[in-house]
């Protein structure tokens, strides 16, 4: 086979072709020579700027292609580039382990590649609130009534939902009703535990367990029910009793009540004898709301402040003002045959000392003065004088 010359080769691919392929082989083996292991250790300018780093540098040029030298320095890489990888793939990424050389990341990411930190956080509260009710005033229900259907006091409904008049219970007003007797609070912003039970006077674990909390301090806002708890008194309204102009002289007689509290013209002597019969129906329009039962020694009856209450039977006023006994403004009347009715809790007083009355008649109206949970009527039958050797019997029997 005939030996093909560079001579030759030239030639039959031309001159400026054949010059063009020299040059590039020579760009070529110079390239390889500076990547190449030996680069190095033979003294060449390799490495860095000053000729004498790690990194490897090409060199182009040289006499001959127009006289000057070109090079370009490229940092040698420390580890294989990772190749690309799609979000798809990073999402798919097992317990986020690292893809190609990547530090993990804990996902899940969303489908964009967006890696998703979901983080719950309980921004719930222990409260009393789930422990409230509530309830739907229909006709015909007084507030004592609704208490007791709930078995709590009259005034924790009172208190729950902030009454300021028993004129304020309206049909088809929705109340508050508490789990036990108590206040309904909502702790405000320099409360703690430890003063809510101090200034209610309970201990600070029946707060919590009533309450089911399961850390102690409070959180503003934060609805408590203290069980026991006691607030603001029903204002005492202002009595006004009556004079009285009857005459007849003599005594009050079997009064232990002491003096009157309205101004007396006169008195009238108490019947001898009860003349009999079925008294009246001291509260019209109210209804019993506790009857007569050991510890209870009466009838209360329900009503709303300001109702008449009248005389169960016709007698004298023995005593008709304020006592501390518990009974606020009351009236006590004598009947004859040592039988008595005391009328009690009265915000006002309409008769005096020594004043006769009728069946019937009004004497004062309902209130809620006295040791009192609501506006009623405390209603006794008293067999013997009151309080001063007699005893109380239940009204029923005389109804």
């Amino acid at each position: 086979m005939p030996r093909l010359s560079l001579t030759n080769t030239m030639r039959s691919i031309g001159h400026d072709r054949a010059v063009a392929l020299v040059v590039a082989g020579i760009v070529l083996g110079a390239s390889a020579l500076s990547f190449g292991p030996g680069a190095a250790a033979s003294g060449g300018d390799t490495g860095g700027p000053t000729g004498n780093g790690d990194g490897s540098r090409i060199a182009v040029g040289g006499g001959g292609f127009g006289g000057g030298a070109v090079t370009a320095a490229y940092p040698e890489p420390t580890a294989e580039p990772a190749p690309n990888v799609s979000a798809a793939q990073l999402a798919e990424s097992v317990d986020g382990a690292a893809v190609a050389g990547e530090t993990a990341v804990e996902g899940p990411f969303l489908a964009d590649g967006t890696l998703l930190k979901p983080v719950a956080v309980d921004t719930t509260v222990a409260d009393g609130s789930d422990l409230v009710k509530t309830y739907k005033v229909k006709a015909g229900d007084t507030l004592s009534g609704i208490a007791q259907r709930f078995g709590v006091s009259t005034m924790s409904v009172w208190w729950a939902n902030d009454l300021k008049d028993k004129a304020d219970l309206k049909q088809g007003q929705e109340l508050r009703i508490p789990p036990v007797s108590g206040l309904i609070v909502e702790v405000q912003a320099t409360d703690t535990l430890e003063s809510l039970a101090t200034r209610h006077k309970v201990e600070p674990s029946e707060i919590i367990e009533l309450n089911g909390l399961e850390d102690p301090n409070l959180v503003v806002g934060q609805v408590l029910v203290v069980p026991g708890a006691k607030g603001k008194p029903i204002a005492t309204p202002k009595p006004t009793p009556r004079p009285v102009s009857n005459s007849g002289g003599g005594s009050s007689g079997g009064s232990s009540g002491g003096s009157s509290g309205g101004s007396s013209g006169g008195s009238s002597r108490p019947p001898a004898t009860y003349s009999g019969g079925n008294f009246a129906w001291p509260a019209p329009g109210g209804r019993i709301s506790q009857y007569y039962h050991y510890g209870h020694y009466g009838l209360d009856i329900d009503g709303d402040t300001g109702d008449s209450i009248v005389a169960a039977a016709k007698g004298t006023v023995i005593f008709a003002g304020w006592k501390n006994n518990g009974g606020g403004y009351q009236v006590w009347i004598a009947h004859g045959s040592g039988l008595y009715t005391t009328y009690n809790h009265m915000s006002s007083v309409a008769v005096g000392n020594g004043q006769s009355v009728s069946k019937g008649q009004r004497v004062g109206r309902m209130g809620a003065t006295g040791f009192v949970t609501g506006s009623h009527l405390h209603f006794e039958v008293w067999k013997g004088p009151i309080w001063n050797g007699g005893q109380r019997v239940n009204p029923l029997g005389y109804l």
